[in-house]
Protein backbone atom coordinates (compact mmCIF):
# COMPACT_ATOMS: atom_id res chain seq x y z
CA UNK A 1 0.00 0.00 0.00
CA UNK A 2 1.71 3.70 -1.05
CA UNK A 3 1.29 6.65 0.51
CA UNK A 4 3.68 9.03 1.28
CA UNK A 5 4.72 11.81 3.72
CA UNK A 6 1.51 14.34 3.18
CA UNK A 7 -1.07 11.26 1.96
CA UNK A 8 -1.62 8.04 4.09
CA UNK A 9 -3.21 5.25 2.69
CA UNK A 10 -5.59 2.59 3.98
CA UNK A 11 -8.07 0.00 3.69
CA UNK A 12 -11.57 0.14 5.27
CA UNK A 13 -13.03 -3.11 3.98
CA UNK A 14 -13.50 -2.51 0.28
CA UNK A 15 -12.81 1.47 -0.06
CA UNK A 16 -9.68 2.50 -0.04
CA UNK A 17 -9.25 5.97 1.97
CA UNK A 18 -6.47 8.67 0.50
CA UNK A 19 -6.20 11.17 3.57
CA UNK A 20 -4.52 14.53 2.90
CA UNK A 21 -1.93 14.56 5.91
CA UNK A 22 -0.48 18.52 6.22
CA UNK A 23 -2.92 19.65 8.92
CA UNK A 24 -0.29 22.13 9.95
CA UNK A 25 -1.24 24.05 6.41
CA UNK A 26 -4.54 23.05 6.28
CA UNK A 27 -3.14 19.79 3.77
CA UNK A 28 -2.02 22.84 1.30
CA UNK A 29 -1.03 21.05 -1.50
CA UNK A 30 2.43 19.74 -2.20
CA UNK A 31 4.75 17.76 -4.22
CA UNK A 32 4.42 14.93 -1.84
CA UNK A 33 0.87 15.04 -1.60
CA UNK A 34 0.56 15.01 -5.23
CA UNK A 35 2.11 11.96 -6.23
CA UNK A 36 0.72 10.08 -3.46
CA UNK A 37 -2.43 10.96 -4.53
CA UNK A 38 -1.79 10.12 -8.18
CA UNK A 39 -0.45 6.52 -6.68
CA UNK A 40 -3.78 5.90 -4.75
CA UNK A 41 -5.97 6.53 -7.63
CA UNK A 42 -3.84 3.85 -9.60
CA UNK A 43 -3.82 1.97 -7.17
CA UNK A 44 -7.49 1.53 -6.09
CA UNK A 45 -8.58 0.78 -10.09
CA UNK A 46 -5.38 -1.72 -10.27
CA UNK A 47 -6.59 -3.97 -7.12
CA UNK A 48 -10.42 -5.40 -8.11
CA UNK A 49 -10.93 -6.44 -4.38
CA UNK A 50 -11.29 -1.97 -3.76
CA UNK A 51 -14.82 -0.99 -4.86
CA UNK A 52 -14.45 2.50 -3.74
CA UNK A 53 -12.45 5.41 -2.92
CA UNK A 54 -13.02 8.24 -0.18
CA UNK A 55 -10.67 11.32 -0.19
CA UNK A 56 -10.38 13.05 3.06
CA UNK A 57 -8.20 14.98 5.16
CA UNK A 58 -6.38 15.00 8.03
CA UNK A 59 -7.20 17.64 10.83
CA UNK A 60 -10.06 19.34 10.69
CA UNK A 61 -9.39 20.37 7.07
CA UNK A 62 -9.92 19.47 3.47
CA UNK A 63 -7.57 21.24 1.15
CA UNK A 64 -6.80 24.61 1.73
CA UNK A 65 -5.38 24.94 -1.77
CA UNK A 66 -1.75 25.04 -3.29
CA UNK A 67 0.74 25.81 -1.09
CA UNK A 68 1.97 29.50 -2.58
CA UNK A 69 5.34 29.09 -1.25
CA UNK A 70 6.00 25.76 -2.86
CA UNK A 71 4.28 26.72 -6.42
CA UNK A 72 7.08 29.93 -5.60
CA UNK A 73 9.46 27.28 -5.62
CA UNK A 74 9.84 26.44 -2.02
CA UNK A 75 8.97 23.43 0.03
CA UNK A 76 9.14 20.86 -2.72
CA UNK A 77 11.42 18.86 -1.04
CA UNK A 78 12.70 15.47 -2.53
CA UNK A 79 14.76 14.30 -5.27
CA UNK A 80 12.49 11.25 -5.54
CA UNK A 81 9.18 13.27 -6.34
CA UNK A 82 10.81 16.00 -8.41
CA UNK A 83 11.98 13.07 -10.50
CA UNK A 84 8.45 11.29 -10.48
CA UNK A 85 7.13 14.56 -11.76
CA UNK A 86 10.06 15.43 -14.52
CA UNK A 87 9.47 11.62 -15.86
CA UNK A 88 5.54 12.66 -15.95
CA UNK A 89 4.95 16.43 -16.05
CA UNK A 90 1.37 15.52 -16.12
CA UNK A 91 1.59 13.94 -12.46
CA UNK A 92 0.54 16.78 -10.69
CA UNK A 93 -2.48 17.58 -12.93
CA UNK A 94 -3.84 13.54 -12.64
CA UNK A 95 -3.52 14.24 -8.96
CA UNK A 96 -6.06 16.34 -8.94
CA UNK A 97 -8.25 14.57 -11.24
CA UNK A 98 -7.91 17.21 -14.42
CA UNK A 99 -6.68 14.90 -16.55
CA UNK A 100 -7.33 11.57 -15.12
CA UNK A 101 -11.10 9.72 -13.65
CA UNK A 102 -10.75 6.37 -11.80
CA UNK A 103 -12.21 3.67 -12.73
CA UNK A 104 -13.92 3.85 -8.96
CA UNK A 105 -16.35 5.90 -7.53
CA UNK A 106 -14.82 8.49 -5.48
CA UNK A 107 -16.68 10.08 -2.50
CA UNK A 108 -14.88 13.18 -0.80
CA UNK A 109 -15.66 13.28 2.88
CA UNK A 110 -14.88 17.40 3.60
CA UNK A 111 -14.35 18.79 6.84
CA UNK A 112 -13.30 22.53 7.36
CA UNK A 113 -11.49 24.34 4.28
CA UNK A 114 -12.09 23.11 1.19
CA UNK A 115 -11.03 26.23 -0.95
CA UNK A 116 -8.86 27.35 -3.76
CA UNK A 117 -7.47 23.95 -5.32
CA UNK A 118 -9.16 21.83 -2.84
CA UNK A 119 -13.36 22.96 -4.22
CA UNK A 120 -11.05 22.02 -7.55
CA UNK A 121 -10.17 18.74 -6.96
CA UNK A 122 -13.39 18.46 -5.74
CA UNK A 123 -14.94 19.05 -8.50
CA UNK A 124 -13.69 15.82 -9.63
CA UNK A 125 -14.79 13.06 -7.28
CA UNK A 126 -18.69 11.30 -7.88
CA UNK A 127 -20.04 11.98 -3.96
CA UNK A 128 -19.39 14.51 -1.50
CA UNK A 129 -20.34 14.66 2.12
CA UNK A 130 -19.74 17.85 4.10
CA UNK A 131 -19.17 18.90 7.97
CA UNK A 132 -21.92 21.76 8.72
CA UNK A 133 -18.62 24.24 9.67
CA UNK A 134 -17.05 23.17 6.32
CA UNK A 135 -15.94 26.17 4.07
CA UNK A 136 -15.51 26.29 -0.17
CA UNK A 137 -14.73 28.53 -2.66
CA UNK A 138 -12.58 29.64 -5.62
CA UNK A 139 -10.30 32.44 -4.03
CA UNK A 140 -8.46 32.54 -6.87
CA UNK A 141 -9.24 35.80 -8.52
CA UNK A 142 -8.43 37.63 -5.15
CA UNK A 143 -5.05 37.13 -5.53
CA UNK A 144 -4.91 37.60 -9.35
CA UNK A 145 -4.22 34.16 -10.23
CA UNK A 146 -6.48 31.44 -12.45
CA UNK A 147 -8.26 28.44 -11.22
CA UNK A 148 -6.29 26.43 -13.47
CA UNK A 149 -7.47 23.27 -12.36
CA UNK A 150 -10.70 23.15 -14.33
CA UNK A 151 -13.19 24.84 -12.37
CA UNK A 152 -13.97 27.55 -15.24
CA UNK A 153 -14.79 24.23 -17.14
CA UNK A 154 -16.04 22.02 -14.92
CA UNK A 155 -18.22 23.82 -12.32
CA UNK A 156 -21.00 25.59 -14.95
CA UNK A 157 -21.40 21.79 -15.78
CA UNK A 158 -22.10 20.89 -12.28
CA UNK A 159 -23.95 23.84 -10.53
CA UNK A 160 -26.56 26.26 -12.54
CA UNK A 161 -24.14 28.64 -14.42
CA UNK A 162 -25.08 31.69 -12.52
CA UNK A 163 -24.31 29.76 -9.32
CA UNK A 164 -20.49 28.95 -11.02
CA UNK A 165 -19.84 32.01 -12.12
CA UNK A 166 -20.53 34.00 -9.12
CA UNK A 167 -18.33 31.42 -7.25
CA UNK A 168 -15.33 32.37 -9.89
CA UNK A 169 -15.47 36.01 -10.06
CA UNK A 170 -15.86 36.74 -6.46
CA UNK A 171 -13.72 34.31 -5.03
CA UNK A 172 -16.01 34.08 -1.86
CA UNK A 173 -16.34 31.77 0.87
CA UNK A 174 -19.46 29.70 0.59
CA UNK A 175 -20.77 27.87 3.79
CA UNK A 176 -21.60 23.94 4.00
CA UNK A 177 -25.17 24.82 3.66
CA UNK A 178 -25.00 27.29 0.25
CA UNK A 179 -22.94 24.63 -1.36
CA UNK A 180 -25.46 22.40 -1.02
CA UNK A 181 -27.88 24.59 -1.67
CA UNK A 182 -26.56 25.25 -5.15
CA UNK A 183 -25.71 21.38 -5.70
CA UNK A 184 -21.52 21.39 -5.61
CA UNK A 185 -21.98 18.91 -2.12
CA UNK A 186 -24.93 16.14 -1.67
CA UNK A 187 -24.94 15.96 2.29
CA UNK A 188 -24.28 18.09 5.02
CA UNK A 189 -23.54 16.01 8.59
CA UNK A 190 -22.56 17.34 11.95
CA UNK A 191 -18.92 18.40 12.03
CA UNK A 192 -16.18 15.47 12.42
CA UNK A 193 -18.79 12.59 10.85
CA UNK A 194 -18.21 13.51 7.73
CA UNK A 195 -15.37 10.68 6.70
CA UNK A 196 -18.12 8.51 8.80
CA UNK A 197 -20.45 9.43 6.39
CA UNK A 198 -18.50 8.92 3.48
CA UNK A 199 -17.41 5.44 4.83
CA UNK A 200 -21.28 4.43 4.94
CA UNK A 201 -22.14 5.52 1.48
CA UNK A 202 -19.30 3.45 0.19
CA UNK A 203 -20.09 0.57 1.86
CA UNK A 204 -23.88 0.96 0.21
CA UNK A 205 -21.44 0.94 -3.21
CA UNK A 206 -19.28 -1.42 -2.19
CA UNK A 207 -22.60 -3.79 -1.74
CA UNK A 208 -23.53 -3.17 -5.73
CA UNK A 209 -22.20 -5.39 -8.27
CA UNK A 210 -18.34 -3.70 -9.43
CA UNK A 211 -19.02 -3.91 -13.49
CA UNK A 212 -22.27 -2.08 -13.12
CA UNK A 213 -21.01 0.27 -11.12
CA UNK A 214 -17.85 1.01 -12.97
CA UNK A 215 -20.14 0.69 -16.13
CA UNK A 216 -22.71 2.75 -14.97
CA UNK A 217 -20.24 5.83 -14.08
CA UNK A 218 -18.38 5.87 -16.92
CA UNK A 219 -21.55 6.32 -18.95
CA UNK A 220 -22.25 9.05 -17.14
CA UNK A 221 -19.04 11.09 -17.64
CA UNK A 222 -19.56 9.85 -21.35
CA UNK A 223 -22.71 10.97 -21.90
CA UNK A 224 -22.86 14.41 -20.41
CA UNK A 225 -21.89 16.37 -23.25
CA UNK A 226 -24.10 14.19 -26.05
CA UNK A 227 -27.31 14.57 -27.39
CA UNK A 228 -29.78 12.33 -26.02
CA UNK A 229 -30.33 10.20 -28.74
CA UNK A 230 -26.13 9.86 -28.74
CA UNK A 231 -26.10 9.26 -25.11
CA UNK A 232 -28.81 6.62 -25.38
CA UNK A 233 -26.82 4.92 -28.20
CA UNK A 234 -23.78 5.11 -26.18
CA UNK A 235 -25.34 4.48 -23.00
CA UNK A 236 -26.57 0.80 -24.72
CA UNK A 237 -23.29 0.10 -25.90
CA UNK A 238 -21.53 0.70 -22.06
CA UNK A 239 -24.41 -1.31 -20.39
CA UNK A 240 -25.64 -4.36 -22.75
CA UNK A 241 -22.72 -6.26 -22.02
CA UNK A 242 -23.39 -6.08 -18.35
CA UNK A 243 -26.24 -8.23 -18.93
CA UNK A 244 -24.18 -10.68 -19.80
CA UNK A 245 -21.26 -11.34 -16.84
CA UNK A 246 -21.54 -13.91 -14.55
CA UNK A 247 -22.43 -10.92 -11.43
CA UNK A 248 -25.74 -10.19 -13.29
CA UNK A 249 -26.36 -13.66 -12.63
CA UNK A 250 -25.62 -13.75 -9.29
CA UNK A 251 -26.73 -10.75 -8.47
CA UNK A 252 -30.68 -12.25 -10.01
CA UNK A 253 -30.00 -15.43 -8.27
CA UNK A 254 -29.64 -13.73 -5.00
CA UNK A 255 -32.56 -11.66 -5.52
CA UNK A 256 -34.85 -14.65 -6.30
CA UNK A 257 -32.76 -16.36 -2.99
CA UNK A 258 -33.38 -13.45 -0.82
CA UNK A 259 -29.88 -13.83 0.24
CA UNK A 260 -27.20 -11.18 0.00
CA UNK A 261 -25.08 -11.54 -3.35
CA UNK A 262 -21.63 -12.71 -3.99
CA UNK A 263 -20.01 -10.56 -6.80
CA UNK A 264 -16.85 -11.53 -8.02
CA UNK A 265 -16.48 -9.39 -11.12
CA UNK A 266 -16.44 -11.88 -13.96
Amino acid sequence: MGGTEHLTVRREGATLVLTLNRPDAKNALSLPMLVGLYDGWIEADADDAVRSIVLTGAGGAFCAGMDLKALAGDGMRGQHHRDRLKADPDLHWKAMLRHHRPRKPVIAAVEGHCVAGGTEILQGTDIRVAGESATFGLFEVRRGLFPIGGSTVRLQRQIPRTHALEMLLTGRPYTAREAAGIGLIGHVVPDGTALAKALEIAEQVNACGPLAVEAVKASVYETAELTETDGLAAELKRGWPVFDTADAKEGARAFAEKRPPVYKRA
